[in-house]
């Protein structure tokens, strides 16, 4: 695992003034026979498709409410779509175009990986937030969620993701990267950068471990106790009715969360005697393209009022 290589203790691998000969990449995460490359290509064209129209939609009915639910679930949906869009598209390129991606763009995709996906943590915990304010908060609810901390809760977010991105993406542009260049992934994700670069990297490694323990830590410590709070409410009430749909604003972003974070913490904090290129692949194809394409189902069957208003956007009447 990428976190569980810093126990090692760093090899010297420090080369003096090696300069940079590679000049692109090639990423093998998807070698197969022709007709197995026309098959996923038509399998991740779909799924892009389908994120993006559902997102897209999401983002026309939840711009006409007022609530604060429904500001950062369009938020979350433009995040999805931007997500999505760091390393679909050109993966579907690479279909028919080849698998080489240059330096600059390597770099570029890992520096946006990590600003849209830290972003979406924080606006994942800043929903968590706004139910606990709902919930447990109510008298107080419209005071505590008005709408410039709502949007300093987006900008802030952005902000520190930004940060975060920069602080673990610029130290990577000193590596010296001199052979081999084949990333055994379908994207360029830091830690497989990391794995090819011939200078030493335990300090690039220590500042995404404390980063990522910040950071990603702080944004599922907010969830956690938002949602500690939020179930001894519910228990506290009588009626079994009001419990259910008190629990049921809340069962659509539970459930998105449980599915970002299992996926995206197997992929990266697992033991490194487990690792696995395919499981690598298969969880990373889960929280960074099935998870954006998901996300706008679950919102749209778990919230009625969602559902009511893309019918009405989509000419439906019953």
């Amino acid at each position: 695992s990428f976190f569980f290589s810093l126990l090692k203790f760093p090899h010297s691998m420090e080369m003096e003034n090696q300069s940079i000969t590679v000049t692109s990449f090639i990423l093998l995460g998807f070698s197969y026979n022709l007709y197995g490359n026309i098959f996923l290509f038509l399998v991740l064209f779909l799924i892009y498709a389908i994120t993006l129209v559902g997102n897209m939609m999401i983002v026309l009915v939840t711009i006409h409410f007022q609530s604060p639910m429904y500001f950062f679930l369009e938020h979350l949906a433009f995040l999805d779509i931007c997500f999505s869009s760091v390393t679909v598209p050109k993966l579907l390129v690479m279909f028919y175009a080849g698998q080489t991606i240059s330096y600059s763009a390597c770099f570029s995709q890992t520096f946006f990986v990590f600003l849209t996906g830290t972003t979406e943590h924080y606006i994942l915990a800043a929903m968590a937030y706004d139910r606990y304010a709902a919930i447990c908060k109510p008298l107080h609810y419209v005071q505590i969620m008005n709408k410039t901390f709502c949007r300093l809760l987006v900008c802030g977010a952005w902000a520190v993701s930004f940060l975060c991105s920069t602080i673990n993406v610029l130290p990577i542009l000193r590596l010296s990267f001199c052979g081999p260049n084949i990333i055994r992934h379908f994207s360029c994700e830091f830690p497989n950068l990391l794995a090819l670069s011939c200078s030493e990297t335990f300090f690039n490694k220590l500042a995404f471990f404390m980063t990522g323990s910040i950071f990603a830590g702080s944004s599922l410590i907010i969830i956690v106790l938002s949602y500690i709070h939020i179930i001894s409410t519910i228990l506290k009430l009588n009626s079994a009715e009001a419990k259910r749909k008190t629990f049921s604003t809340c069962s659509a972003h539970l459930i998105v969360v449980a599915l970002y974070y299992s996926t995206g913490c197997f992929r990266y904090m697992r033991p490194s005697s487990a690792s696995s290129i395919i499981v690598d692949e298969l969880f990373s194809i889960q929280y960074g393209i099935s998870t954006p394409m998901i996300n706008p189902l679950i919102y749209s069957l778990k919230n009625r009022e969602v559902k009511v208003a893309i019918k009405k956007l989509m000419g439906y009447k019953p």
